[in-house]
């Protein structure tokens, strides 16, 4: 099984597809908690986004966007439930991190709730740190948030 890689924006229809995906996955999973955060997942400002492929269908994808300064926010990642376990959103953060490396950043944060144990697995995994809440999600008790460093003094990856 091979999975390929597109770099794209959020005008993808694949990519606004599996947001769809994600958005129902979200609220079936979490009901009324994921009404909040709908307001901070808009696709407007989103220019960095990847799509996976396995047979030529999008199976998994996710974005970045700039958060400030050199620190850019990993946006919007899912895996169709099919595809899960394969290592479709290993291969998609790695690309995420490494285009966000190429225009600049110097490390990743990101948000995803307390009770969603499959994606801080996977955040954890990918080398990924608890820091404290930031931004709009400072005083939401449900989320946890997480960052990593993805490029050292000699631009190297962590």
């Amino acid at each position: 099984m091979k999975i390929s890689l597109l770099r794209t924006d959020a005008s993808s229809q694949d990519f606004r597809d599996l947001v769809a995906g994600l958005d129902l996955y979200l609220s079936e999973r979490y009901g009324h908690e994921q009404t909040f955060f709908t307001q901070y997942n808009q696709l407007d400002d989103i220019k960095h986004v990847v799509v996976a492929y396995i047979n030529g269908e999008a199976v998994g994808g996710g974005a970045f966007k700039k958060y400030e300064g050199n620190v850019a926010e990993i946006k919007r990642m899912f895996a169709r439930p099919a595809a899960r376990g394969k290592g479709v959103a290993t291969k998609v953060l790695a690309e995420l991190e490494d285009w966000a490396t190429e225009v600049g950043f110097k490390s990743c944060v990101l948000e995803t709730l307390k009770m969603n144990d499959d994606a801080i697995g996977l955040y954890l995994k990918n080398g990924y740190e608890t820091i404290p809440n930031y931004g709009q999600y400072q005083h939401t008790e449900s989320s946890v948030c997480m960052g990593k460093k993805i490029t050292t003094e000699s631009s190297e990856r962590c």
